[in-house]
C-alpha cells in the first residue's frame, strides 16, 4: 500500500526532477511496478524523452555494408576501419554496438532421419580425465560405438587413443554385437582420417585394413558437421551423466568391467528413442539379423614397432625398458604388444616376453637375461685375468693345467696368483711358480710360501701392494728384468781404454 506522502514524492521526483522509474524505485525502496501504478492513477504517462544521437550513426551504413560482405569479421578489425574514418568512440562501446548490429545467421532446421536396421553405426572417442599409474599420468579415453537403428551402445576405456586401441575397440564391439553395420560414421579423427582436402580423403591404412577384413565402409562426416553423428554424441553425454559421474573405480580393468555390465544392463533397458513402448534391447533384437556376419578369423590388433637395442640389453617401448638377451645388443628388433604382453622378435623368432606396464620409466627384466649377462661378464673377467697372468709369468700355464687335472677351482687360483703378481712383481712370481712346479706342489699357497721364503732370505720387508690405475695399458704392463752383462762389458771396455792412455781409475 502506497501512502499519500510516498505517492507525492514519486510524482514530484518523476515530473519535476525527471527521474526515471527505476531510479525512483531504487531510491525510495519500492518496486518499479508500484511507481508505474502511481503514475497511471495520476493520469500521467512517461514523458517522451528525446533520444540523443549516437556517435555510430554516421558510420552505420558503412558498418552494415562491411558486415554484409564479411559477416564474421571481428569487431576489433572493424573498429580500426571506422576509427580511420573518424569514429571518436571507445572500442568497448563499439564492440557492444556491433553485437547488436551484426546480422544473425538464420537458424538451421534438421530433418530427423531414420536408418534401416544393420545399416549404420557411429564411432567416436571421448575424454574422461586422467589416471595416475605409478609415476605416469595417463589419459582416460572411451571408445564409443552406437548402432544407429537400435541405439545399442558399446564402450571400452583405454589409456590412449592410438590406432591400435582404435582397432581393438572396433573388434571388441563387433564381437559384443555378434556382427557389424555396413557403414561406420566417423568424425575427422586422426585415428581414422590422416588428411582431408575438400572431398579428397586419405584414411589411415590400418583402418582400411580393418574395413577390408570385416567388409564395412568407413565414412567420415563433413567438416564441422557434428550433427551428422548426433547419436554417438548423445550416447557420450548419456555415458558421462548416467555411468561415469561419481562412480568409484580402482583401475582401468575395473572400469571396463563396470561399463560392460552397464552397457548390457541399464543402457539396454532404457526406452528406445523412436518408440518409447520398446526398449533398446527389444530394438536390438530386431536389428540383429540384419547385421553383417563376422569373418571366421579375428583381426590382429597388436602394436608392431621396430626398436633398436643399444649397448645395454633393453628395448624401450611406451616409456618403459624391457630386457632382451645380451647377445642381441646393437641390433634392430620388432616389438609386438597387446594390452597384457610385450613380445620381442628377432625376425620370426620370439626372443623375449614380458607383462606390459603402463607406468613410466620402469625397467621390466627377465631374471634369465640378467643371469646370462652376469655369467658371461664373470667368465670374461676370468679370461682377462688368465691372459694377464700368462703374459707376466709363463710358468703359470703349467700350474693351472695341473690344477685343472686335479679338479681345483681355476677362478680362485687365478685370482690368488694375480694378487701375488700385483704384490711381488712378474719376475718374483715367475721364479716362485717355477720352483713350486719343480717341487710338484701345485697350489697358489705353495707359490706364496716360496715368495715369502725368498723375501726372508734376502731380509726384505713385506711388499706393499701398489694400486695401479684401472687401465689395461698400465695394469697389464709387464717389465722384465734384463741381464746386466752388457753393462759389465761396457765397464771393462772403459778400463782398457784408460790403461792405453796410461791412467788408472784411481788416478783419474
Amino acid at each position: 500500500m502506497i501512502s499519500k506522502d510516498l505517492e507525492a514524492d514519486i510524482l514530484r521526483l518523476y515530473h519535476a526532477e525527471r527521474w526515471r522509474v527505476g531510479t525512483i524505485a531504487s531510491q525510495l525502496g519500492v518496486h518499479h511496478s508500484a511507481v508505474r501504478r502511481v503514475l497511471a492513477r495520476a493520469g500521467f504517462g512517461e514523458p517522451v524523452r528525446l533520444k540523443r544521437p549516437s556517435m555510430i550513426e554516421p558510420f552505420l551504413a558503412f558498418v552494415r555494408e562491411v558486415l554484409a560482405r564479411y559477416p564474421r569479421l571481428r569487431a576489433s578489425r572493424l573498429y580500426e576501419m571506422v576509427r580511420e574514418r573518424g569514429y571518436p568512440g571507445r572500442p568497448d562501446h563499439f564492440r557492444h554496438l556491433m553485437a547488436l548490429i551484426r546480422p544473425r545467421p538464420a537458424a538451421e532446421a534438421y530433418l530427423k532421419l531414420r536408418t534401416l536396421p544393420g545399416e549404420q553405426a557411429q564411432v567416436d572417442w571421448a575424454h574422461f580425465g586422467t589416471a595416475r599409474i605409478g609415476r605416469a599420468e595417463r589419459p582416460i579415453l572411451a571408445f564409443v560405438m552406437v548402432l544407429s537403428f537400435s541405439r545399442r551402445l558399446f564402450v571400452r576405456f583405454f589409456l590412449d587413443q592410438r590406432i591400435a586401441n582404435f582397432l581393438r575397440g572396433h573388434a571388441a564391439a563387433f564381437e559384443e554385437y555378434g556382427g557389424l553395420a555396413r557403414v561406420l560414421l566417423y568424425d575427422n579423427l586422426k585415428s581414422a582420417v590422416l588428411e582431408r582436402r575438400g572431398d579428397a580423403i586419405r584414411f589411415h591404412p590400418e583402418l582400411l585394413a580393418l574395413a577390408a577384413h570385416y567388409r564395412f565402409e568407413p565414412r567420415p562426416v563433413a567438416v564441422a558437421r557434428g550433427s551428422d553423428k548426433g547419436r554417438v554424441e548423445r550416447a557420450i553425454q548419456y555415458l558421462r551423466h548416467s555411468f561415469f559421474a561419481a562412480r568409484p573405480w580402482s583401475d582401468i580393468d575395473d572400469l571396463n568391467v563396470q561399463v560392460e555390465a552397464w552397457c548390457r544392463g541399464a543402457a539396454m533397458d532404457r526406452p528406445w528413442p523412436d518408440d518409447h513402448s520398446l526398449t533398446v534391447r527389444q530394438a536390438f533384437e530386431q536389428e540383429r539379423p540384419a547385421l553383417l556376419a563376422l569373418p571366421s578369423t579375428p583381426f590382429l590388433t597388436e602394436e608392431r614397432v621396430e626398436v633398436h637395442v643399444g649397448k645395454h640389453p633393453y628395448i624401450r617401448f611406451d616409456g618403459n625398458d624391457y630386457s632382451v638377451p645380451h647377445t642381441l645388443v646393437r641390433r634392430t628388433l620388432v616389438v609386438r604388444a597387446d594390452l597384457e604382453r610385450v613380445r620381442t622378435f628377432d625376425g620370426q623368432q620370439l626372443v623375449a616376453e614380458h607383462g606390459r606396464s603402463f607406468d613410466h620409466g620402469q625397467r621390466i627384466e627377465d631374471p634369465q637375461h640378467i643371469e646370462a649377462l652376469v655369467r658371461e661378464k664373470r667368465e670374461a673377467r676370468q679370461g682377462r685375468a688368465t691372459d694377464r697372468l700368462e703374459r707376466a709369468a709363463p710358468a703359470s700355464r703349467e700350474l693351472l693345467v695341473r690344477l685343472a687335472e686335479r679338479g681345483e677351482s681355476l677362478g680362485a687360483a687365478t685370482t690368488a696368483l694375480v694378487r701375488l703378481l700385483d704384490r711381488y712383481g712378474a719376475a718374483e712370481l715367475e721364479a716362485a711358480i717355477a720352483e713350486a712346479v719343480r717341487k710338484e706342489v701345485f697350489h697358489p699357497h705353495a707359490v706364496r710360501h716360496v715368495l715369502e721364503q725368498r723375501r726372508r732370505e734376502r731380509d726384505q720387508p713385506p711388499p706393499v701392494a701398489v694400486e695401479l690405475p684401472d687401465d689395461p695399458r698400465v695394469r697389464d704392463l709387464v717389465v722384465r728384468p734384463h741381464p746386466l752383462d752388457s753393462y759389465d762389458a761396457l765397464h771393462e771396455a772403459a778400463e782398457a781404454e784408460e790403461e792405453d792412455h796410461g791412467e788408472t781409475p784411481d788416478e783419474k
